[in-house]
């Protein structure tokens, strides 16, 4: 396929008419295009096409397409169907009546260009900037992020159907590029423990039944990493993706013990940030968030939280779903930047600040981050030996205690974490008969008091922040924050954001490009047509609360 850019122009005055004459009052779709005019060009996807063969159909309206397509929560052929029958579709993308529109699958293939040039932050862009032109989008003021747990396309497995799984997957991948050799090699047993799926199996309910099943699984895994592995095997059986989630999976879970296949101990598996769960999503990873345990990614939605002004998504970042909140307020910030969105106030819940992200935010982007930092949890916390009973001179290095002593020893080093710390000792000497040494510190047989510091920036930020929180006029200016909850049940409820379409973090990530797009068309069209914001939702029983 290849792309001949071409000018979008203006639509017929035929479509005008028809659209007018079914939609008297107007639809999504009708409005935007009015609103916001042409939002992409062919132009501004000229790089994902060649410059020879078939044309291609028009990119800039196939973007049109994907994001109508989340604001209605529609598959590719209904997306496809929608574009040659709808007469709102043909208007907003600016079509004759008679255009055939083009086969559902060039959706797929679309997404897939999309993907491999990293272009689906295009598409939120594209939308920002039209928003930006008409005075719709506001960014100086405030913003508000939260994130959310998104579900792996993949089915979920138990241990016993993933080994299968990933043994069976490999088998297939091999049976399809070298047939010859893996005949060869193949035992006799393998046809009929793996030529189908695991979950039309029937798997002992014994546990130790099952377990024999998994060494045994797990004995037929190793002969043919072996075998792929050994001298005589063709190279191209060494190169293929599925053999190399079977080799991971079989180290994370597997090892010899004196020449028998065994299971690894749980304690001796790797970390969840790179212990696979699925031979069908390499990408996903499993975590844990209070109550909620899923496999697959996570999702970080900023927004606009201005009230003369309708709320829009600025930024959506993806990640798997073992990255902490705790390390995103950077990544978040260079995405606004980056779009010119930063904001004065940028309001996160608890999981987001620490007092170097508070820090960074405010001298590189000029941002003040705001949320719940973690109360102190020394054991001296709220006592008269708490931290914030020592005095700290900074210029010359030294600490002194609530009794006078001044500190000996003044030191930079890293934490458990690698993060830079300073650690302040006092001479055992004066604490050893410190009447209040045992109220100090926290081990029975130390002989004297230690602090660990981080560095003067991040140490005042802590202070005035956790001095801050207690303040009512801060609990009442944090209230914003709770407005991004609605705009996470908004994605969920309207465009599926909870649950994965497709299989892969990129793939993901550009569904939720498409979902922060939709969300802000939905949103300028329920600004048009001065649709009134959704409250909290209270049911009738709780309305009966008595008051206090």
């Amino acid at each position: 396929m290849s792309m001949r850019s071409r000018a979008l122009g203006e639509m017929s005055a035929e479509t005008v008419r028809v659209a007018r004459a079914a939609f008297p009052k107007g639809s999504l779709a009708i409005r935007v295009r009015d609103e916001l005019g042409v939002l992409f060009t062919d132009a501004d996807f000229a790089d994902l096409f060649p410059v020879r063969g078939k044309p291609a159909w028009s990119p800039g309206r196939l973007v049109v397409v994907l994001v109508l397509q989340f604001v209605e929560g529609l598959t590719d052929r209904q997306a496809a169907e929608a574009v040659r029958a709808r007469i709102d579709f043909k208007y907003a993308l600016g079509l004759e009546l008679d255009d055939p529109g083009f086969d559902f699958s060039v959706l797929s293939e679309f997404r897939d260009r999309l993907v491999q040039a990293d272009a689906g932050r295009r598409v939120l862009d594209g939308v920002l900037a039209a928003a930006r032109e008409k005075g719709l989008l506001k960014t100086t003021g405030r913003a508000r992020t939260d994130s959310t747990h998104v579900v792996s396309a993949a089915r979920e497995l138990c241990w016993l159907e993933m080994v299968v799984e990933t043994l069976r997957a490999a088998l297939n991948a091999l049976a399809r590029d070298v047939p010859g050799w893996l005949a060869e090699v193949a035992e006799p047993d393998w046809f009929r423990h793996y030529a189908t799926r695991a979950e039309d199996s029937r798997f002992p309910k014994a546990r130790a039944k099952r377990d024999e099943v998994g060494l045994r699984v797990g004995a037929d895994g190793m002969r043919l990493l072996e075998a792929v592995f050994s001298a005589g095997s063709p190279e191209q059986a060494r190169e293929l993706e599925a053999v190399e989630i079977l080799r991971q999976v079989w180290v994370q879970h597997f090892h010899l013990v004196e020449g028998e296949v065994r299971r690894r101990d749980p304690k001796d598996r790797p970390p969840g940030a790179i212990r696979l769960v699925t031979p069908h999503d390499a990408e996903a990873r499993g975590s844990v968030k209070r109550d909620t345990c899923w496999d697959g990614y996570k999702v970080h939605l900023t927004e606009t939280c201005e009230p003369d002004a309708p709320n829009l998504v600025t930024n959506v970042a993806t990640t798997c779903a073992t990255v902490a909140d705790s390390v995103m307020a950077e990544v978040i910030h260079a995405g606004l930047a980056g779009r010119d969105c930063l904001p004065a106030e940028h309001w996160v819940d608890a999981g987001y600040p620490n007092a170097a992200q508070v820090v960074a935010a405010r001298t590189q982007y000029d941002v003040d981050l705001h949320g719940p930092i973690g109360a102190d949890t020394t054991t001296q916390r709220g006592s008269r030996h708490g931290q914030d009973a020592f005095t700290i001179d900074w210029d010359r290095q030294q600490v002194t205690c609530p009794t006078g002593v001044t500190s000996t020893q003044w030191h930079h080093r890293r934490s458990q974490h690698g993060l830079p710390v300073i650690r302040v000792r006092f001479n055992p000497a004066d604490c050893r008969v410190c009447p209040s040494l045992r109220d100090c510190v926290s081990s029975p047989k130390a002989e004297r008091r230690e602090l660990t510091l981080r560095h003067r920036a991040e140490h005042d930020t802590v202070r005035n922040a956790r001095r801050q929180q207690q303040t009512n006029d801060w609990k009442h200016r944090y209230k914003i924050r709770a407005g991004v909850e609605g705009t996470i049940s908004q994605g969920v409820q309207r465009c599926g954001l909870r649950r994965s379409r497709y299989r892969g973090l990129d793939k993901t990530a550009l569904q939720h490009q498409l979902t922060g797009a939709a969300m802000n068309l939905a949103r300028i069209d329920a600004h048009l047509t001065e649709t009134p914001r959704a409250t909290t939702r209270i049911s009738h029983f709780a309305q009966l609360r008595p008051a206090g």
